[in-house]
């Protein structure tokens, strides 16, 4: 544990699934998984939501 960040950083505080899936406009599987794969921490599961939106914005485009 770092002693550089507070123990109560909102960051680092782990997310529900539905509210998670709610925030991001995620199928309720999929926030799970995401919450899985990256661990409850607010931070990696945003940058994983943000990349996976911006992944899914993109193939959208190129299937256009």
């Amino acid at each position: 544990m770092s002693l550089d960040r507070p123990t109560d950083d909102v960051d680092d505080q782990p997310y529900e699934p539905a509210f998670f899936a709610s925030k991001y406009g995620l199928p309720p599987r999929l926030a799970k998984t995401m919450i899985e794969a990256n661990g409850p921490g607010r931070r990696a599961c945003d940058a994983a939501a943000k990349t996976y939106l911006r992944y899914m914005a993109l193939r959208r485009r190129r299937e256009s």
